[in-house]
């Protein structure tokens, strides 16, 4: 029998993932990439910016070297030639493995911009201008998004950047406004304040981090956290203006159109002249735009939305039949996340592939359709505190009308915490006032990260309290952070 021709366009974590699912269960699978795989992520997203993270920690573990007992004689400056050069490195290796485990598998690569010529067809065209056609019976779209351009502060890669200019930095800027407070704004400001650069950071909401996923208390130490860093929070305000005068910017800000009535009014009597601020560089870090404008969809009759994303069912399916879109270019109306589109692209894989394929790795003789759940994404943010989190927050819980109970237990309690001198932060764990059923857990503190792992099972799960309290957790480890919150949800608080 003639295997199923899957055509999947982008190579990103959802897209090369999904390209792998589909041949490991018997496709003839193609993925088409018009830049470098690995994606956003890979290549101007997760693996670059913590690489600089990376870098910064260990500047910050120099300066603060005499607390642990160890003497540091000379300087210790940051090289930002030499972080890039580790960086380039880092990447070319990640899209080498891609690269690898895609030929492993047995897929075709293909160097070029990919566009829809109708049914059945797929085009791409490299960088000569030559143009390929490949056939397909069932085609994933995985194109991503690019930094939002607002046109009254264009980036010009000199004075105002994006994102991807500031993975692209040759030197420290001395200041920078970052216009956001969201999570790439907020780890941005954290790295680059680490490093020496004066940061102000501007967010049109009340608070940092202001996302639906996000427990206001994790907000509040990290706003704590980073003021003592010195970084300048102004909230409830927009940049209106952005002026060039020798070789500086100056802003012009405004009260934000989001402030509630009261904020707006009090802010208004407190400000007798419009708020400037003065910096080097403003980087925008305010929102993606989808990249479907230029992919053939109407030849197929798929229409995006009025923002220009493409809509799905939980199978992962578009409108048109055959035809699946993944990853970023869903939209906000998702979960833009890399380790979302690896899954979604899991699930478009065995979808395309159908009820009937077998999977050769597998014990199981058929491979079910797969519906994919929201309902225990962990988020992972890498500010200093890093931030992670899973399920409902504090807030979220009320507002659906649940009965709810909260513990709260701080990393100071941990005697791993002062042994590696990262004593800030908390554990919260959201649980249903009845049964104990873990509903939501929040962590702001060291490896924060990496603990959430537990508490995504937990939610996944659907674990109570009890279940946490009574599992052993190794000591003296940061994990034991889970099982005091657990054990202080229980009524059984050590020593949280």
């Amino acid at each position: 029998m003639e295997k199923r021709k899957v055509v999947v366009i982008g190579a990103g974590p959802g897209g090369y993932v999904a390209a792998l699912r589909a041949a490991a269960l018997g496709g003839d699978v193609t993925v088409i990439e018009k830049e470098n795989l690995g994606g956003t992520c890979l290549n101007w997203g997760c693996i670059p910016s913590k690489i600089m993270k990376s870098s910064a920690d260990l500047y910050l573990k120099f300066k603060e070297a005499d607390e642990f007992g160890i003497k540091v004689d000379g300087s210790v400056l940051p090289d930002m030639t030499a972080i890039m050069a580790r960086k380039k490195k880092i990447v070319e290796m990640q899209q080498k493995g891609i690269a690898s485990l895609l030929q492993h598998a047995k897929v075709k690569v293909e160097k070029g911009r990919g566009y829809i010529k109708g049914n059945g067809v797929v085009a791409v065209i490299d960088d000569q201008g030559s143009e390929k056609e490949i056939l397909f019976d069932r085609l994933i779209i995985a194109v991503g998004t690019a930094p939002l351009n607002i046109p009254a502060f264009a980036f010009d890669g000199e004075y105002i950047l994006s994102s991807n200019h500031l993975l692209s930095l040759t030197k420290i800027p001395e200041s920078i406004v970052i216009v956001g407070g969201g999570v790439i704004g907020c780890e941005f400001a954290c790295i680059l304040s680490a490093l020496g650069s004066t940061v102000t950071v501007v967010e049109a909401m009340s608070r940092l981090l202001p996302l639906p996923s996000v427990d206001e208390l994790c907000s509040a130490t990290l706003q704590r956290e980073m003021k003592k860093r010195k970084i300048k929070i102004i909230t409830d305000h927009v940049v209106q203006k952005a002026e060039k005068q020798d070789g500086k910017l100056i802003l012009t800000l405004a009260i934000s159109p989001f402030a509630d009535k009261s904020t707006a009014e009090k802010l208004a009597k407190s400000t007798n002249k419009i708020q400037t601020v003065e910096t080097q560089k403003m980087a925008v870090c305010i929102g993606r735009s989808p990249l479907s404008s230029d992919l053939g969809l109407e030849n197929i009759d798929l229409k995006p939305n009025e923002k220009g994303w493409i809509e799905v069912n939980d199978k992962m399916e578009t409108e048109v039949n055959g035809v699946y879109a993944i990853g970023d270019i869903l939209g906000p109306q998702r979960i833009m996340l890399a380790h979302v589109a690896s899954h979604e692209g899991m699930v478009a894989a065995q979808n395309a592939m159908s009820k009937n394929c077998v999977d050769e790795n597998s014990t199981a003789d058929k491979i079910d359709d797969s519906i994919m759940s929201y309902n225990a994404v962990p988020g992972a943010i890498f500010t200093m505190p890093e931030i992670g989190n899973v399920g409902l927050t504090e807030g979220g819980a009320k507002a659906k009308g649940l009965d709810v109970k909260c513990s709260v237990v701080n990393f100071r309690t941990l005697g791993k915490a002062h042994a590696i001198g990262e004593i800030t932060g908390e554990a919260k764990i959201v649980a249903d006032s009845t049964t104990g059923r873990i509903l939501g857990v929040h962590i702001t503190g060291a490896h924060a990260t990496d603990l959430i792992a537990e508490a995504t099972v937990a939610v996944n799960k659907g674990l109570t309290l009890l279940d946490i309290a009574h599992t052993i957790h190794a000591h003296p480890t940061l994990a034991e952070i889970m099982s005091e919150a657990a054990l202080k949800g229980a009524g059984m608080a050590l020593h949280g």
